[in-house]
């Protein structure tokens, strides 16, 4: 069967790496600049289309995150997150996304005097109002930053805390890893352990795997996102892969902040070879220029992948989602019924328990 872009847009798929200040509509940051009084670095759409995207550009995890500061700006009001929420929804419903983990932080959106109560609240609104008009579900992720203060960060979890159960799934910790290490947020971390909330930590991505063991020891994170450099440790990339430790692969991005020499030889393909649980995603889909589907492409070019491995790592991101058991459960049902169904593909087995899909009544 050839592998088209189109086939691959059609696909059921999961994400769990995607950024809301990274996902804006350039039509909506001009639109968001005006009402709200933003000075942008421009206001021709064709140079912003030019600029905020890396395309093929590569450059350091810090000078990619600079252009947040040009999302950042256009999105300090409930009613700009109400809305970015809900369209990033409307996107991804347009290739197939089933079910999205959306992650943001709130201390970052409270330059102009809005609460961070208020900030979850419009994030959830839009959400909420996609999934009415869309169909595709979603989890919020909050996210601490490593180079804000750990006093934030345990705030953050506070925050996350009081919002547990009511559209919030789990805590990260994101930005630049040199000199900022997860173990001086551990106290945040402590604290969502505590309360049975799910982390998950953005890890060796441009920092050795040091990092990802300060995220899984100290942080005692269930998922790493990124994790590029864990093949320099063999023990504990064999530790990840016996604790089943969910790595987000996100391919282009990875590429485009030097986090990887040539994407010929990123290391999902050994991961994936190895048994690790891995899943795809788009980090940020503005900044980096990419949808899932692109991500889906590109790891077909690269590593040979063919349908029934997007359909193993749909369905083990969808284990590896911030969700119920049950509600996991029966969403990876859903999904393997569409797979078989739409796309004749069955595997023997799916890993939710030791039950055949077959058997299902």
């Amino acid at each position: 069967m050839t592998i088209s872009l189109d086939l691959l847009k059609r696909l059921p798929k999961v994400e769990l790496h995607c950024h809301l200040d990274g996902c804006l509509r350039i039509d909506t940051i001009l639109d968001l600049a005006e009402k709200d009084g933003v000075t942008l670095p421009s206001k021709d759409k064709n140079i912003l289309e030019k600029s905020l995207p890396i395309g093929n550009n590569r450059v350091t995890l810090e000078e990619y995150l600079e252009r947040f500061d040009i999302t950042l700006s256009v999105m300090q009001t409930p009613e700009s997150l109400q809305r970015i929420a809900y369209e990033l929804i409307e996107d991804v419903s347009k290739e197939n996304v089933r079910y999205i983990e959306i992650r943001y932080s709130p201390i970052l959106h409270t330059k102009k005097g809005m609460k961070l109560n208020e900030t979850v609240d419009a994030v959830k609104t839009g959400l909420k109002k996609g999934s009415e008009d869309f169909g595709v579900k979603s989890g919020i992720i909050v996210c601490g930053i490593r180079n804000i203060s750990p006093e934030i960060s345990l705030k953050l979890a506070n925050l996350t805390l009081e919002y547990k159960n009511k559209g919030v799934v789990g805590f990260d910790l994101a930005g630049a890893e040199e000199n900022f290490p997860a173990k001086d947020h551990r106290e945040a971390f402590y604290l969502i352990q505590n309360n049975n909330i799910n982390a998950t930590i953005h890890a060796g991505e441009a920092f050795g795997p040091a990092s990802i063991r300060q995220a899984i020891h100290y942080c005692n994170a269930h998922r790493i996102g990124h994790g590029t450099r864990l093949k320099e440790d063999k023990d504990l990339m064999n530790y990840v892969n016996d604790h089943r430790i969910p790595l987000e692969i996100c391919l282009t991005s990875n590429w485009q902040t030097r986090s990887v020499r040539s994407l010929k030889y990123h290391p999902a393909k050994l991961y994936y070879d190895q048994g690790i649980r891995i899943s795809l995603n788009t980090d940020n889909r503005l900044i980096s220029d990419t949808t899932l589907t692109k991500e889906f492409a590109l790891a077909h070019e690269l590593f040979g992948w063919y349908l029934n491995d997007f359909r193993r790592m749909t369905i083990t991101a969808m284990k590896s989602a911030f969700l119920s058991y049950n509600t996991r459960k029966n969403m990876i049902f859903e999904i393997a019924e569409e797979f078989e169904q739409e796309f004749g593909l069955m595997p023997e087995y799916v890993e939710t328990g030791y039950q055949r899909i077959s058997n299902r009544k």
